[in-house]
């Protein structure tokens, strides 16, 4: 009685033991390999599209940056005539104006990219800028692919009623 009730323990521990079969690994293989390659173009240029919206944050904060240096002129009372030579001061910070708006520098500190808080530290080139009325400030994001594809034009307002431009180049970020 002793050899028939191993043989059946031992049965039984066969029929119990549990694992995967090579069709059901390669099914499971070929299942994520499917996912994996519908997947894969989704997420494959996810750095161009955040150095994109980078470029349109940045845009954003200049066009928020002008109307608040714009109402900020006005409530201190600033003649919106004058061309250049007057100031506002934002947060401690004397933003030079062109017609109430932003002037177009290239240096952090005044102008718009002050009034923005833009500065080359944070990966950013800045080129041209001028004190003049209807100046361009460009800066680009250094490390794009292409840079001059993806940068933000600032063109300060050329005189009382017209206000600056901001325009971004987002192509091939």
């Amino acid at each position: 009685m002793t050899i028939a009730s191993r043989t059946s323990v031992a049965a039984n521990g066969r029929r119990h033991q549990a694992g995967f079969t090579l069709v059901e690994l390669i099914t499971v293989i070929l299942i994520l390999g499917v996912l994996a390659a519908v997947a894969l173009p989704r997420f494959a240029d996810l750095q161009g599209k955040a150095r994109e919206a980078k470029v349109k944050a940045i845009a954003g904060s200049m066009r928020a940056a002008t109307g608040l240096v714009k109402a900020s002129a006005m409530a201190n009372a600033v003649s919106c005539g004058s061309a250049t030579g007057t100031t506002v001061s934002m947060e401690g910070l004397s933003v030079a104006l062109n017609h109430c708006y932003p002037q177009a520098l290239g240096a952090f500190g005044s102008g718009i990219l002050g009034a923005s808080n833009v500065a080359a530290a944070d990966g950013w080139t800045i080129v041209g800028g001028a004190a003049a009325v209807a100046s361009t400030v460009t800066i680009t994001l250094s490390d794009a692919a292409t840079p001059a594809n993806c940068s933000i034009a600032y063109t300060s307002s050329a005189d009382a009623v017209t206000p600056p431009t901001v325009a971004t180049t987002v192509s091939g970020c």
